[in-house]
């Protein structure tokens, strides 16, 4: 966290992934930015323009460095807020570890972890939820994720609770007011008004609400998760979804005793498909516990595939199994599989493949695809990914639902306003408008340093 004695410190680090690569950049903020590179830089910048690169050599005691691009960003039009200087060089880490040892003898120190984009959140660059969709930006491994936090980024989410927070402060409004001419018994607001208005901010955070298991998904994988009976071919389902023998392959029953959880982008989504154990009745305590846990992982699914084999088992009884899960409310892909083992037979229900044809895979790949489509159907605008956010707005509703109550019962505007102010206080906590020292170290404590 930056206390005031910090906040104007000048830092530096590494912005680059560590390790060999081509180039590596080395980035410095602060109110000195420019003169502690100007320092150790063969031309003088001190004077430069912003958004300037210079190109030059880095040197220490008379010898070259390294020779390199400097970028230079002045305040307040810069990331932080604050002059930056970005150094391009050369990817040896011997070179990155020199250029930071004499930024550091020049007066800057080593970056905290998300300690530039803390900067940028304090001199007012941003919000929290932009801060914290950079990280989300940062880390993305689909195309989906991706877009989530860029629209983040942008200040999508934030524009949404502007909206809300603007309605929950003229709200306040009118009830107080009512307070200041209580004695006059004056009225400024409609009980039916604010009724109705009530109704929509909940309505429109419960919207929010609901899209956290979908936004959730997104960002850290869409869990799939594979179940039936064994032998029913999860395990080959598994490897020529993912392309890969991840999941041991056997004849005899109940080999696959735990859990197999791989990643794989399909259209730009990452799914994470997830085999399990086969449900069967079993004396066996290993197995038991792996039946256990597949039960236990269809709670977290948001799609559930569920794998027969089409050769031995009957109608009825697939039936059987489905009834154990038909009060789970996503969707559901029912697969007949090793339909090569079958002659001259379709289940129309179901979706008839062979576990170890390509083409089949390919087929079970789109409809997972449409299944996940379906989800993203009710999911429209404003994504929530973040668990802090939805916390906030859980205790938002909450209040806000005093609120109501308190209209209905026709209770004093005091205790009204009270909830309708402490509910704006949550949705605060989000934007970073009400903040404290501990909740913005947990934050930026998890990004990565230079960033």
């Amino acid at each position: 966290m930056l206390h005031s004695d910090s906040i104007n410190d000048n830092i530096c680090a590494i912005s680059t992934p560590p390790g060999f690569g081509g180039i590596a950049v080395v980035r410095v903020s602060g109110p000195d930015a420019i003169q502690i590179v100007n320092t150790i830089f063969s031309k003088e910048i001190s004077k430069a323009k912003g958004y300037s690169l210079h190109y030059g050599k880095i040197i220490k005691n008379n010898h070259d460095i390294d020779q390199v691009v400097v970028s230079i960003f002045k305040s307040p039009k810069s990331f932080t807020g604050e002059d930056v200087v970005e150094i391009s060089c050369h990817g040896s880490t011997y070179i990155q570890q020199e250029i930071l040892l004499l930024l550091i003898e020049n007066g800057a120190r080593i970056a905290k972890p998300g300690e530039f984009s803390q900067k940028a959140f304090i001199n007012g660059k941003m919000d929290l939820t932009q801060t914290e969709a950079i990280a989300d930006l940062i880390h993305a491994k689909s195309k989906s994720a991706h877009d989530i936090a860029l629209n983040q980024m942008k200040g999508g989410f934030a524009n949404e609770l502007s909206i809300l927070r603007t309605k929950l402060i003229e709200l306040a409004s009118l009830v107080e007011l009512e307070l200041d001419f209580s004695e006059e018994d004056v009225e400024f607001a409609d009980r039916d008004q604010l009724q109705s208005l009530i109704e929509t901010i909940i309505q429109n955070l419960e919207k929010l609400k609901q899209s956290f298991n979908y936004g959730n998904a997104i960002k850290n994988g869409v869990p799939v998760v594979i179940l039936g009976r064994p032998n029913a071919g999860k395990s080959t389902l598994l490897n020529n979804l993912i392309d890969d023998d991840r999941a041991l392959v056997s004849d005899i029953p109940g080999t696959t005793r735990d859990t197999i959880e791989e990643s794989s982008i399909i259209n730009g989504i990452e799914f994470k498909f997830i085999d399990t154990a086969g449900i069967r009745e079993t004396k066996d305590k290993v197995e038991k516990m792996g039946v256990e846990r597949t039960l236990s992982m269809v709670e977290r699914a948001s799609i559930l595939v569920y794998v027969y084999d089409a050769s031995t088992t009957a109608l009825e009884e697939v039936e059987q199994d489905l009834l154990a899960f038909q009060k789970v409310a996503i969707p559901k892909l029912i697969i007949a599989n090793k339909i090569d083992l079958v002659n001259n037979v379709k289940f129309k229900q179901h979706l008839n493949i062979s576990a170890t044809n390509k083409e089949d895979i390919e087929k079970v790949k789109s409809k997972v695809l449409d299944l996940f489509s379906s989800l993203a159907e009710n999911h429209e605008g404003v994504i929530l990914t973040n668990a802090r956010h939805l916390e906030a707005i859980q205790l938002s509703i909450a209040d806000l639902s005093k609120v109501r109550d308190g209209l209905n019962n026709k209770s004093s505007g005091e205790f009204i306003a009270m909830d309708i102010r402490q509910s704006l206080h949550h949705i605060g906590t989000i934007t970073g408008e009400i903040s404290s020292d501990e909740l913005l170290g947990n934050i930026f404590a998890n990004f990565c340093i230079g960033k």
